[in-house]
């Protein structure tokens, strides 16, 4: 039984489950899970656990990330992602440059953030994502989260690029939510990369198109 795991450049699409089935059928191997899950929507750094790393799955994901990401303001949808009911905001003014690092700064630091509708924090023993797709609306509580780094990549209206770096936990969707309603704009994620987890760092990571059943144990880190 091989024990380690698989640093893995996720594409945009597939699930993070996709992507752990795929490397049980490529290895043989059925001891295998993914240490922090991303939505199918983001792509970038994919930890999958092998044999006996995935008792360690928890020292895993109390790592803290990083991410890119792209908003579109203007929009508001049920996902807060380009995924969900997209709804047009009307009526604001569109903001400055000024505008948008004010905003960022009330997310900087330890902060309370309320988990999208569509999460997999559990409520009443379900789902929350389950609850929102059979039209339920559940009061998920605030959790408090760590916000080292919020910085402005790019930004013209109506796009704006992010780079942020937080702790375990943290939903990106949240923040783009809570400022968009701080902007009064709404926003909506339309591309996410996950460029590291703690020491792990996205360059490091192999595509997924290169695994295959005869090479993938020269991928596997320990």
């Amino acid at each position: 039984m091989a024990d380690g795991f698989f640093l893995v450049n996720k594409p945009p699409g597939p699930t993070s489950h996709d992507v752990v089935e795929e490397l049980r059928l490529l290895t043989k191997i059925r001891e295998i899970g993914h240490a922090g899950t991303l939505d199918p929507l983001a792509e970038g750094l994919l930890i999958l656990l092998v044999g006996g790393f995935t008792k360690k799955s928890q020292d895993f994901m109390k790592l803290s990330k990083e991410y890119r990401a792209t908003l579109r303001l203007g929009l508001e949808s049920d996902s807060h992602d380009v995924e969900g009911e997209i709804t047009l905001k009307k009526e604001f003014a569109i903001p400055l440059r000024e505008d948008i690092e004010g905003a960022l700064e009330k997310f900087r630091g330890k902060i309370k953030q309320v988990p999208p509708q569509f999460s997999a924090v559990k409520v009443r023993g379900r789902k929350a994502y389950e609850e929102a797709r059979e039209g339920k609306r559940v009061e998920l509580e605030a959790r408090q989260v760590t916000i080292s780094k919020l910085e402005t990549v790019w930004y013209k209206f109506p796009l704006l690029t992010l780079d942020i770096a937080c702790s375990s936990g943290t939903y990106i969707r949240s923040i783009v939510r809570d400022l968009g309603d701080s902007l009064g704009t709404g926003a909506i994620v339309i591309g996410l990369r996950r460029v590291s987890i703690g020491p792990y760092h996205i360059k490091d990571a192999a595509e997924l198109s290169k695994f295959t059943s005869k090479n993938w144990v020269g991928f596997l880190k320990s």
